[in-house]
């Protein structure tokens, strides 16, 4: 007889993989002749090799590890043969192979069909327990506010050092130094817990953290195939546990709650036979510990247990598991609160872990979502609120008591009234969540009276029973225990769930549990503060506090972690009134303040203890922070010294601290040694107002930890000290500490300049000493900063590419450097090998010590940044220090404002230009003179800033004078030296005495400002600009004389300068004599239409080429066409007008130049007229009319255009009347607003129909079906037509678009076509499609959002396919926009047969397409192509890190490239790693777009933009950067000396990280914004003030 094979139905190599250690075990218990068979199998070759292995099981994990590798046949015949003669199989391994195998000779036939039955019992019960443990899950997370993942859940992993007792003998401080009893640990999810099997875990958490529900959640990703190690999971809840009395065996616990199918004996056997032979393929979950009414018995008093069907005690039998006495490979989870953790016994393989709550970003999300279905005002409200009150914020970080917080806002803002009285303790938030309770009852309905007092038996009853259950440890009860009116009354409320339960005879029933714990616990306090029968005695038992150092002695404390902390919170003022509602007798209220009294009483003796020990002081700290009570606060807060260790501080705890410690009389030392804060905690230390010493002492303190104190350090008003152990990486993290004057990391240290010196040494010496700061020669202050580098992965691009080592820095500040010192502090710094910066700020140096500085500092070749700020220095001391631009030709800039920031950067190699700014300092006359000579020995100088130095007229006069000398190729600024009209003339005069000044600025308004501007080679003309100078008539005539001896120049610009008439009328004549001026600027000057004319006028007389452009408020509407009718009256010689807003700029030719050849004319007409533009100056059609008859002369016009203005009748009929005059226009442009369908129809009738036209804009056009049609017919008659600009035109029908349509492609000679966001329907597409393979001479196409009114086949397919298709005959294409085609990867490998041979392509927009990374990796390699590609858009694509990879091998192929938008693309890291590789090649790059591009590490990136030389524009938002992207930007920003604008919305980037890059933009004057909305950042900060930073949505 023979069994036929069933087909494995995985991977039979897999298999092998999976089952690897189960084979190795069997084989090695295998005679020779088994091991000889499977020998046989492998090749010689192979064979040789592991047969010469001495060891067995080595040659037996050589075999296995060969079949894992070989093919599946080979395999196959390997398990056949383990199976056939191998013997002791495992039931779960043989049960798997007999489905490969199948029965062969040799295995009896029945054996093979015992297995065969056993897995069937095996897998029914399994596919039974998944489908109850499924519905375990879905009871508990019925009212689930947020679904649940568990690998994003973290817990603390624990790794405890030996633990200390209460009957430790150390000494405190000793044991904390020696680090005995305190914890390390690291963050794990929750996930994690069972990946790894055969050990016991407890996660502890506190009551509301998430315990029972995580645990439910791992039963489900269970159930759905999450741990395919573990095969059976058991799911039993303490209290459940409870209501067993009698002895089990295990075999009865696990089917007493889990029962087999149809309570089937033989099944049952069947799977416990398999638990037994299989532990470690089970997994048991214990729920509650801290709920279970007994303790677990100790290991050691546990008899031996033999026989695991023996019935025994339920402590016994659960002690038996997580001791690991029986099933000792098993996977165990229990879950308990903190304290109760010692009874594990510290098991083998056992480790603890604890919940995290949520952090600030957690409280939010959870707020919103259960605000989610609320409505968004109330969402936003509510969210807002939380956000914003720290007793809330700080209570919500526990989950189920953020879920509290949020019931109890919801019941708040539902509430009448609109003052609304927030609760301030958790207490009065439970008070809120009772009437809130109380309130569903009626369905809301809200009647006179207080929910407290007409349900007050209710909830006396209620309470009662609360208090009687955590007396008797009971928590749930059964339904004899409550009344059915109290059942009714709790589960309509709310207050109590109703739960099935199993009995120990295995009969289910009902029973009825408070909706949480905590609940139970604040009802039972409830009835304490309110009952006649319970003494002050019985009360004042209650109120014992908590230890949370545990030891295993400590008897196990049951359901009471929080019920004094409620009696507390009772006893607060704000709860008298709802305790006196629930009293309800006469004479309430004195009894109820008796009670009150009674515990603040107890508390303040508490207070008085000097013994306290620190979980008892925190314990007392939230006690006190219940009752609101400022007395009994400021009691606790009278020692001096709040000593906390080896606990974990939540933000509770931090908040009850700083209410203690703000009430304090004195300052205090708050002592955190050793103790568990999360970085989020910290937020809070602000309010610890009277801590003025500060100790964190602990191997825990990362540098995560550090640098989240960083930004909180400087907030602690009266911190004086600061205590770190060397364990913590604080002071040697990357995040420096700024301290503050009056906060020392050493203090009095006894180091003076010597010391000092030794450092600067011991800075160039020492590899890893990366800052000195010393204060007062180093007596004062003395922090050292060493590098981590080497202990920590830095996520940016390594230096050694560029040779630049460890970046080191010396500060010394308010010192008095003596000469001597100055000598040897450089002489010791000149031997750094690294990059240095030096740091002299906020001290005096004298003249001789600057001398000592001047003499070294040629030979600091390594120095990077010399630093003065706030320095002490005289005048000649500065001049000095300028000396050092002709002394040392690594010097790059030079900057000294008086006492203010100063400093002095270098180069490593000869600097190609220089810098001077000297500011604010008070130069005479023979300064100036000094200053001229040295710079006359500065070959290098490009800028020279002299602003605010006191020079008056004369001292400009003698620095002009200076002027020729000076070899200056950019510019020099002499703003703010209170020069007069006078001063003005001198500078103006340097136009004429220095040959290289080509142009001069001069404003003596609000702005203040005079500049001098140079060019390196000889230039055509100059250029001079006026501003606010109110010249008098001797003033213009000094003036006038001035600039008729300037012989070129070709821009003068006079803005703002309220001449008078005499003086203005004989300026303008002066200015239509000066025949070098080519361009004149007249702005805001207070000219009126009549001076306007006058001036056209005169400029008519000289026929001359001028350049004219006058800006003045009331040049628009009806008095700038008025203006317009009259010059072109006037003047036959205008060549161009154009009006833009308010300024109006004619351009004029002279006689000499020839004129354009025009068809036709009369006796009337403007030859020289080319092109008129009025652009957005409000100007309607009812003002046109007096243009008419001048335009209509205008034979000669090529271009006319009209842009936003509104349309009526007249301003049909004006362009109805002008256009057919107009034979030899060209280009024609009509932007229009409001024009009604017929009006646009006379207009559309009224276009050129010549030969020569060959431009049409009609953008924004509601065109009609009739303006359409007639559109279409017109455009058949101008077949010269190169450009037509449709886009955003409408209002026709389908056919009238297809008439238009058709027109528009027998324009043959059409170079551009731009119809972005139009509609078409198919048909029209068709058309357009047939269409363009007539238009060969096409170079722009703009398609951008075109609607296809169409069926979404056509649009994803063949439609969209037949248009690209289209493209095949251009040949010449420069510029083509097909956003939001959604053409995919179908439309992509289309274009991309026609890319390659579009060698003249400048601009490719192909944003919102639906690109994949296969077809964008495709679509760049035809770039490759186009060599002269500048502008390349593909943002909104789904790009990755193939497509990045292929973009770096082609950038450097496209050498023009000058714009890149990659934005919403998810490159992801390595593609943004990727991207650095390619921008180190595009030296024309402008702009770069990077919005959200799935990679959060853009630090790489941001490095790179340092090759970019010609980069303006950065956009990197969107991609949660932390501040390590804005450290690299401030080092990248001084050298992007083009940059203009950076947005870095909606990163991560805190405060610090955005005062670094404050720190950097006075080093950035060509940046105007840096956008940073959507950052945690206080942007009230004061670094953080420069007009620069952007903190808004615009």
């Amino acid at each position: 007889m023979r069994m036929e094979r069933v087909d494995w139905p995985g991977d039979i190599l897999t298999l092998v993989a999976q089952e690897a250690s189960a084979l190795v075990e069997l084989l090695c218990e295998q005679n020779s002749g088994v091991l000889d068979r499977i020998f046989a199998l492998v090749e010689p070759k192979t064979l040789d090799h592991r047969q010469s292995l001495t060891n067995t099981r080595d040659r037996v994990s050589a075999i296995v590890d060969y079949f894992k590798s070989s093919d599946r046949n080979s395999c196959r015949q390997f398990l056949t043969i383990v199976y056939q003669y191998s013997e002791n199989i495992p039931l779960l391994l043989e049960t798997t192979l007999v489905s490969i195998a199948g029965y062969t000779p040799g295995k009896p036939c029945s054996s093979s069909q015992n297995h065969k039955h056993l897995f069937y019992h095996l897998q029914s019960y399994m596919d039974a327990l998944k489908s109850m443990v499924l519905q375990k899950y879905e009871s508990v997370a019925q009212a689930v506010v947020k679904d649940i993942r568990l690998e994003d859940t973290w817990v603390y992993l624990r790794h405890r050092n030996p633990p200390r007792g209460k009957d430790r003998t150390i000494q405190p401080q000793a044991s904390l130094d020696n680090h005995e009893g305190e914890e390390s640990e690291h963050k794990v999810s929750v996930e994690s817990l069972l990946k790894t099997t055969s050990r016991v875990v407890t996660l502890l958490g506190q009551a509301g953290s998430g315990k029972t529900l995580l645990v439910h959640c791992l039963g489900r990703d269970w159930a759905e195939g999450s741990f395919p190690s573990i095969h059976l999971l058991f799911l039993l809840e303490f209290r459940q546990l409870n209501l067993i009395s009698r002895d089990l065996s295990l075999k009865e616990l696990l089917f007493l709650f889990y029962p087999a199918c149809d309570d089937d004996e033989e099944q049952s056997d069947a799977v416990f036979e398999f638990i037994l032979s299989n532990p470690e393929k089970v997994c048991f979950i214990f729920d509650g510990y801290d709920e279970f009414r007994a303790k677990l018995t100790h290991p050691e008093k546990l008899e031996s247990i033999n026989d695991p069907n023996k019935p025994l005690p339920l402590t016994d039998l659960l002690s038996g598991l997580c001791s690991r006495r029986f099933l000792p490979d098993c996977t165990v989870l229990v879950t308990c609160r903190p304290r109760d953790v010692t009874d594990m016994f510290g098991s083998p393989g056992f480790i603890t872990c604890e919940l995290q709550g949520f952090d600030r970003l957690g409280v939010k999300e959870y707020a919103e979502q259960y605000f989610h279905k609320k409505g968004d005002e109330l969402k936003k409200k509510a969210v807002n609120l939380l956000m914003n009150n720290r007793h809330l914020l700080s209570m919500s970080h526990v989950p189920g008591l953020c879920h509290i917080c949020c019931v109890c806002m919801e019941h708040l803002f539902s509430s009448d009234g609109t003052d609304l009285q927030l609760p301030t303790s958790l207490t009065q938030i439970y008070m809120q969540i009772i009437l809130a309770f109380l309130k569903r009852i009626n369905g809301g309905v809200v009647s006179g009276t207080s929910p407290l007092q007409r349900y007050r038996s209710k909830i006396v009853e209620m309470s009662q029973l609360a208090l009687k259950g955590l007396e008797e440890s009971t928590i749930v009860f059964m339904d004899t225990d409550v009344s059915p009116e109290l059942q009714e009354f709790g589960v309509k409320s709310g207050i109590l769930s109703c739960v099935k339960l199993t009995r120990e005879d295995g009969s289910s029933g009902y029973g009825f549990t408070f909706m949480h714990l905590t609940m139970q616990e604040f009802l039972a306090a409830l009835h304490l503060m309110t009952s006649q029968n319970i003494t002050e005695s019985q009360l004042k038992k209650k109120l014992n506090l908590k230890t949370r150092w545990t030891t295993k002695i400590d008897p196990k404390s049951v359901f009471t972690d929080s019920l004094h902390v409620y009696v507390c919170g009772l006893a607060a003022e704000a709860c008298k009134s709802s305790l006196v509602q629930l009293k309800g007798a006469e004479g309430t209220t004195a009894w109820v303040q008796k009670r009150q009294a009674t515990v603040r009483n107890v508390l303040l003796g508490f207070a008085g203890s000097t013994s306290q020990t620190g979980p008892k002081i925190v314990e007392l700290c939230r006690c006190a922070h219940e009752t609101q009570d400022a007395k009994l606060a400021r009691a606790i807060g009278s020692r001096p010294q709040f000593e906390l260790r080896n606990i974990r501080l939540n933000a509770v705890d931090m908040d009850s601290l700083a209410f203690v410690t703000a009430a304090a009389d004195q300052n205090v030392c708050l002592d955190i040694g050793g103790c568990s804060i999360d970085p989020d905690c910290l937020e809070i230390l602000p309010s610890f107002k009277n801590v003025d010493h500060l100790i964190f002492r602990s191997r825990k303190y990362d540098d995560k930890f550090a640098e989240a104190l960083c930004g909180i350090l400087r907030k602690l008003q009266a911190l004086q000290k600061l205590d770190i152990a060397l364990q913590c990486v604080f002071l040697f993290s990357k995040e420096c500490i700024c301290f503050s004057e009056n906060l020392h990391s050493v203090s009095e240290n006894g180091v003076d300049m010597d010391g000092v010196v030794m450092l600067a040494s011991a800075i160039c010496n020492q590899k890893n000493l990366r800052k000195v700061d010393a204060s007062e020669n180093g007596k004062k202050k003395l922090v050292l900063w060493f590098d981590t580098s080497r202990r920590h992965n830095s996520r940016q691009l390594t230096t050694n590419v560029t040779g630049i080592h460890l970046h080191k820095k010396l500060s010394l500040t308010r010192s008095d450097i003596k000469p001597v010192y100055m000598t040897k502090l450089c002489k010791q710094l000149v031997k750094c090998e690294n990059l240095l910066d030096i740091e002299f700020s906020h001290l005096k140096l004298s003249n001789e010590s600057v001398e000592k500085l001047m003499l070294i500092l040629p030979e600091m070749s390594s120095l990077q940044l010399l630093n003065l700020s706030h320095v002490d220095l005289s005048t000649n001391g500065a001049l000095l220090l300028i000396r050092s631009l002709a002394d040392c030709q690594r010097v790059t800039a030079v900057e000294l404002r008086h006492q203010a920031e100063a400093f002095i950067k270098f180069v490593p190699e000869k600097a190609e230009a220089a810098i001077c700014k000297l500011t604010e300092y008070k130069l005479c006359k023979s300064n100036v003179e000094k200053l001229s000579r040295i710079l006359e020995n500065c070959p290098r100088l490009s800028e020279l800033d002299l602003s605010h130095n006191l020079l008056h007229d004369e001292g400009v006069k003698c620095f002009v004078d200076y002027l020729p000398k000076l070899k200056i190729s950019s510019s020099v600024s002499l703003t703010g030296n209170q020069i007069t009209q006078v001063g003005a003339l001198h500078l103006v005069n340097s136009m004429n005495t220095c040959e290289k000044v080509v142009a001069v600025e001069v404003s003596l308004g609000v702005e203040d400002q005079s500049l001098i501007k140079f060019v390196q080679e000889h230039v055509n003309g100059k250029t001079l600009r006026l501003r606010e100078c109110s010249f008098e008539v001797i003033h213009l005539k000094k003036l006038v004389e001035i600039v008729n001896r300037c012989p070129r120049l070709l821009t003068l610009e006079l803005s703002s300068n309220s001449l008078h008439s005499q003086g203005l009328f004989s300026l303008l004549d002066s200015l239509v004599e000066l025949s070098t001026i080519q361009t004149v600027k007249l702005r805001s000057n207070g000219l009126s239409s009549e001076q306007i004319e006058y001036f056209v006028k005169k400029l008519s007389s000289c026929h001359q080429h001028r350049d004219t452009r006058i800006e003045e408020p009331w040049l628009t509407g009806n008095a700038v066409a008025s203006l317009i009718a009259k010059c072109l009256n006037l003047q036959p010689h205008i060549k161009e007008i154009s009006v833009n807003r308010a300024s109006i700029n004619i351009i004029t030719e002279g006689n000499s130049r020839p004129r354009s050849t025009f068809v036709g004319h009369s006796e009337n007409f403007s030859p020289a007229l080319q092109s008129i533009s009025f652009d957005d100056c409000d100007i309607e059609g009812q003002h046109l009319a007096p243009l008419t008859l001048p335009i209509q002369k205008c034979h000669a016009l090529q271009d006319l255009r009209f842009s936003q203005l509104k349309v009526d009748r007249k301003g049909a009929d004006f362009f109805s009347a002008v256009i057919p005059f107009l034979r030899n226009l060209r280009n024609l442009t009509l932007d229009l607003k409001g024009a009604a369908e017929d009006e646009v129809a006379t207009l559309m009738a009224a276009l050129p129909k010549t030969t020569s036209f060959e431009s049409l804009s009609l953008s924004q056009l509601v065109l009609g079906d009739h303006g359409a049609t007639v559109l279409g017919r017109a455009l058949q008659s101008v077949p010269n037509l190169k450009s037509i600009n449709l886009s955003q035109c409408s209002g026709w029908t389908a056919a009238r678009g297809r008439d238009l349509v058709r027109g528009l492609v027998q324009c043959v000679s059409l170079a551009e076509i731009r119809l972005d966001s139009v509609i078409l329907d198919e048909e029209g597409i068709t058309i357009l499609a047939q269409g363009f393979s007539r238009l060969t001479s096409l170079r722009r196409l703009s398609l951008n959002k075109i609607r296809v009114v169409t069926s979404e086949t056509f649009v994803n397919g063949t439609g969209i396919l037949c248009l690209l298709a289209s493209f095949k005959g251009f040949r010449q294409m420069e510029e083509i926009e097909l956003e939001s085609w959604r053409i995919g990867d179908s439309g992509t490998y289309e274009l991309v047969k026609y890319i390659p041979s579009w060698t003249e392509l400048v601009k490719l927009s192909l944003s919102d397409n639906n690109v994949t990374d296969q077809a964008g990796e495709k679509l760049l390699a035809a770039l490759s192509h186009c060599r002269v590609l500048q502008k390349l858009q593909l943002s909104k694509n789904q790009l990755g890190q193939a497509s990045a990879a292929k973009l770096a091998q082609v950038v450097p192929l496209l050498p023009q490239l000058s714009e890149l938008n990659l934005s919403e693309n998810q490159f992801g890291q390595q593609g943004s790693m990727s991207l650095c590789e390619g921008l180190m090649s595009m030296k024309a790059l402008k702009i770069l777009h990077l919005t959200s591009i799935g990679s959060s590490d853009l630090v790489g990136v941001a490095s790179s933009l340092k090759h970019c030389p010609s980069i303006e524009d950065v956009s990197l938002s969107w991609n949660l950067c932390d501040d390590s992207l804005a450290r690299t930007l401030a080092e990248i920003l001084p050298l992007c000396t083009k940059l203009k604008r950076l947005d870095l919305e909606a990163n991560n980037i805190t405060t610090a990280g955005a005062t670094v890059i404050a720190k950097c933009l006075p080093s950035c004057p060509s940046i105007e914004v840096i956008r940073l909305w959507r950052n945690p950042i206080a942007k009230e900060d004061e670094n953080l003030k420069d007009q620069r930073l952007n903190f808004s949505s615009v």
